[in-house]
């Protein structure tokens, strides 16, 4: 099969690449890995107790990684995705044209690139492509390099990721076939991919939607466009709701914990907002191009379907979104939470919840 990307070269450049850490003794280390293992398992306590989502599998320990831990991990899993689409791109034929016009090793260096930069960005994820159920990844570097620079409480600013990325493992953990379902859609995307010669038309059309998303710093293009089909576009977005929904409401239980248990939650929020929304123009420009972006502004849509569907019905009634892929939120409804609420609850659900 032709080899799209070199997987050791990859690995290779992100830990060239990858920023220093900030500057910690080793003791000092060793208590940062410590203490958020011991502030997740507090997270993990008021998540349950908020969201009401209790785990139905066992879930592994947390995973405390530098950066070079974190590209590896995320390199694994991306072979999950990358090998079988390479396959069906070129039907197991040995490299030709596309592969030529690619270049495994280019490509390597490229994702290598990409997951050096993310790397240096990334403050937790739960991962779900390696293993099952999955498992959470704390970035120390990256944890401890954004409290000191925003000059948070370093307790209360841990205890706050920890808060957000314990809810994305109690939503894989608590919902068994959330996993699955996403899996699939991945695999469905993949399944919808067409043959090579399409590939090289896109990625020539693709050009200009680069160029456009440097121009134009309100658009909504990402690289995820550069490589879509019809069909792919339909699962995109799918997975776009899904994702929106897990996000959102990420940062509804973080925020809705946090002033309960965080002290200094306001001015953490407000400091971390401002630096999600700082950057010179070629980081802007870089964070569009993977899409970055639009992570973002899912935070934001997906928080405010969630807590619309909270207010409506309460979480109770919001929990029934993890009941099925059916009772998902459709893309168009993401922006209309009555609309989901009368689909799901039916119209007498659109009622204010008792107290």
């Amino acid at each position: 099969m032709a080899q799209f990307v070199d997987w050791d070269l990859a690995a290779a450049t992100a830990g060239a690449l990858s920023k220093s850490g900030p500057a910690v003794s080793y003791e000092e280390a060793t208590q940062v890995v410590v203490r958020l293992r011991e502030l997740t398992d507090e997270a993990a306590e008021h998540v349950a107790a908020y969201t009401g989502l209790v785990p139905q599998v066992e879930v592994p320990p947390v995973r405390v990684v530098d950066r070079k831990d974190w590209a590896a991990v995320n390199i694994t899993g991306l072979k999950q995705v990358i090998v079988p689409l390479a396959s069906r791109i070129t039907g197991d034929n040995p490299p030709g044209a596309v592969a030529d016009a690619i270049g495994s090793r280019l490509t390597g260096v490229q994702a290598g690139t990409v997951l050096a930069y993310l790397s240096g960005r990334v403050l937790g994820q739960y991962e779900v492509f390696t293993d099952d159920p999955g498992q959470l990844l704390l970035n120390a570097p990256n944890i401890v390099e954004v409290e000191r620079k925003i000059q948070a409480d370093p307790r209360d600013f841990r205890l706050w990721v920890c808060l957000h990325e314990v809810t994305h493992r109690a939503q894989f953990t608590a919902v068994p076939w959330m996993r699955g379902y996403f899996l699939g859609e991945v695999q469905a995307f993949v399944d919808a991919s067409q043959s090579g010669e399409h590939i090289l038309e896109r990625l020539r059309r693709g050009i200009a939607t680069l160029s456009d998303v440097l121009r134009d710093s309100e658009s909504h293009s990402s690289v995820l466009d550069l490589v879509q089909t019809p069909a792919q576009k339909a699962v995109l977005d799918r997975l776009t709701a899904l994702m929106t929904l897990l996000e959102g409401h990420a940062e509804f239980v973080m925020d809705g914990v946090g002033p309960e248990v965080i002290p200094t939650v306001e001015s953490i929020r407000s400091k971390f907002n401002q630096r999600r929304a700082s950057g010179n123009p070629l980081e802007k420009a870089i964070r569009r191009l993977l899409g970055i972006e639009v992570k973002m502004r899912q935070y934001a849509e997906g928080r405010k379907f969630v807590h619309g569907v909270v207010e409506r019905v309460g979480m109770a009634g919001f929990n029934k979104v993890f009941s099925s892929p059916l009772t998902l939120p459709r893309l168009e409804e993401l922006n209309d939470p009555d609309a989901w609420v009368e689909r799901v609850h039916g119209p007498a659900g659109s009622l204010p919840p008792a107290d």
